[in-house]
């Protein structure tokens, strides 16, 4: 995760700091301990804190007095509070307050990282959601492009500056970069965006019937047209017309769209009458079009007239920044689609996710994500529920092949570990989701001793769910 998530922990009793800071620091965390609420209150006097954790009820300087100081010198600094009086008003006059959440004691180590991971998430979203708020004229469209990277924002200010105008586009990058989405940014914040956004993938439109599908047909045109039938370009009048991977565009058809972006005017196959063409193109591809052009296969005249703006989208492993938010975005978005209640990754799934290259980019990166949600049954996304290709348990079919007899074995030891491991996880997962996650039964059914089971659970970073 770019940057450490640094937390205090205020309270006057040294076993719950100590367990603090033993949980967070498996989490990846750092933890700055208090002991008491004076010695809080300093502390963010010092420094800044990504989340604070107090406990409420302190000799001198309690919780109150340290979530009071918090919202005068970090107020977007979510606070929760830990409480072993859950049912005084105190407790809920602290959420009135102004904190976050309150947990009641004794806590357990899955219960405090899902209040934790939930606050910083929370303060996530609030910190995306300002970053748009402050870029002052940007259509509420762009909120739709999720980034916090610089390379990005950069992507978004070129937006933000040739939406307005008519200009054409050509969007280039690897596949999976998010070419049409912005796409749609460029026609939501334009003039044109009461009228349709015609998109079209190149690459899927049949080469025999290619100029029909751009342009149309009068009935008869060639055989099977026996209706007339509007083209994109008709389709899209008053609008704009994406062409994604025009690469792909025949060299016969490519004089024609030259013409049609020139003229503004198109002609339907077999018609005598050109109609008027009153679309703003964008377009888009995943290959260069300079060494298409070098090798004759794409017209150089059209490429000049594709290249009037260009705008390159960087592929995810050169952003890692957005890999926090965009995992997030996609994990909440698929866990309410599912009705899941989950909440979060742990420190050490993110560093996973953020250590992979994403061939497939954010693309790729929101398969993953669908793929976790559906496995998991946990509300905290750990390391063990990561696919293979991440670095999860399952063995990757993407080894190093041995060049000695000791790195053969070696390698044998290791893949057998990993097999191992993969199947008494989904040994166990299995287990509890016929026992409804009842541990004594399900290590009854199997047959195991239950201290046996749980410690399986444990090596496997298997954790129950919880309501």
């Amino acid at each position: 995760m770019p940057g450490t998530i640094r937390i205090l922990v205020v309270d006057d009793d040294p076993l719950i700091l100590k367990s603090c800071r033993d949980v967070f620091a498996e989490e990846g965390y750092v933890t700055v301990q208090a002991n008491g609420g004076a010695a809080g209150i300093e502390s963010m006097a010092k420094e800044g804190f990504d989340l604070i954790i107090t406990d409420l009820k302190m000799p001198g300087v309690d919780g109150l007095d340290v979530l009071h100081a918090a919202q005068q010198r970090e107020p977007s600094t979510p606070v929760i509070v830990l409480t072993g009086y859950p049912t005084v008003a105190s407790a809920i006059e602290s959420v009135k307050a102004g904190a976050f959440d309150y947990v009641c004691k004794p806590v357990t180590p899955d219960e405090l990282l899902l209040a934790t991971n939930k606050a910083l998430e929370h303060s996530r979203l609030l910190l995306q959601s300002s970053y748009f708020r402050s870029r002052a004229g940007e259509d509420v469209q762009l909120e739709n492009v999720i980034a916090r990277s610089q390379t990005m924002r950069d992507v978004l200010d070129l937006v933000k500056q040739v939406a307005p105008t008519d200009s054409t586009v050509l969007l280039t990058g690897e596949s999976g970069t998010g070419k049409e989405l912005v796409a749609r940014a460029v026609h939501a914040c334009s003039s044109r965006n009461g009228g349709p956004l015609v998109v079209a993938d190149c690459a899927a439109l049949s080469p025999s019937l290619f100029e029909s599908e751009l342009f149309g047909h009068v009935k008869g045109a060639f055989t099977g047209a026996t209706q007339t039938k509007a083209g994109l370009f008709e389709i899209a009048d008053g609008g704009s017309l994406f062409l994604d991977e025009i690469s792909n565009v025949p060299e016969a058809i490519q004089v024609k769209l030259l013409r049609v972006l020139d003229s503004r005017e198109s002609k339907p196959v077999g018609g005598t009458t050109s109609r008027r063409a009153d679309v703003r193109l964008i377009a888009a591809t995943n290959r260069e079009l300079k060494d298409m052009v070098a090798k004759g296969s794409f017209r150089e005249d059209l490429f000049y007239r594709l290249n009037v703006f260009p705008v390159s989208l960087p592929p995810l492993r050169e952003r890692p920044e957005d890999v926090p938010l965009l995992a997030n975005h996609f994990l909440h978005e698929f866990a309410a689609r599912a009705d899941k209640p989950i909440q979060g990754f742990s420190a050490e799934a993110m560093q996973m996710l953020l250590s992979h290259p994403w061939p497939g980019n954010v693309r790729e990166l929101r398969n993953v994500v669908e793929r976790i949600v559906i496995l998991a049954q946990t509300p905290l996304v750990r390391s063990a529920h990561l696919p293979s290709e991440i670095g999860g348990p399952a063995l990757s079919l993407q080894v190093v092949i041995p060049d000695t007899g000791e790195a053969l074995k070696e390698a044998k030891r290791k893949a057998q570990q990993r097999v191992v491991g993969d199947i008494e996880r989904q040994f166990l997962l299995a287990a509890l989701e016929r026992n409804d996650w009842n541990v004594t039964k399900a290590a009854a059914e199997t047959g195991l001793q239950r201290t046996y089971f749980q410690a399986l659970m444990r090596k496997r970073g298997v954790v129950p769910p919880h309501d």
